[in-house]
């Protein structure tokens, strides 16, 4: 089942034309990612300065249909993927309001777990495999 964030847009996300600016999408999914982090009951403080692991994104895209303006009301679903016992990637949709049917972007980020100490790879803790199952698409499985 995906995880779903609104969202109202800002005027600081916005550019000069009065669109949102591009590298602020990305923000935005960032934004979804913690708040389905936090509705699992990850601890944020915790997670985000654990010295044992870190969860970086390595590859991350965006992709534009319609414009988006300050004040819109947006609907942001999440749907993470596992790869691997290191790896999961996350498929990001924005949506008008409440309609499923008017895609204004899509987005994609790719992350890795590793010791932040030695900088290899680890698998994912039990917390993070636990958030997947909760959020993936089911259906795809």
């Amino acid at each position: 089942m995906p995880f779903i964030y609104s969202r109202t847009i800002r005027f600081q996300d916005t550019d000069a034309a009065g669109v949102v600016y591009f590298a602020n999408v990305l923000s935005m999914c960032h934004e979804a990612y913690e708040a389905s982090l936090a509705a699992s009951g990850i601890n944020l403080r915790e997670f985000f300065s654990n010295p044992a692991i870190a969860i970086p994104i390595t590859h991350a895209e965006v992709d534009f249909f319609r414009p988006m303006f300050c004040g819109d009301q947006t609907l942001i679903q999440l749907i993470p993927t596992l790869i691997s016992d290191q790896e999961f990637k996350i498929d990001y949709q924005i949506f008008v309001g409440n309609s499923s049917d008017r895609s204004l972007s899509q987005a994609h980020t790719r992350h890795v777990c590793i010791s932040p100490v030695i900088r290899k790879r680890e698998n994912l803790p039990e917390m993070m495999q636990q958030w997947l199952k909760q959020w993936s698409d089911s259906e795809a499985d």
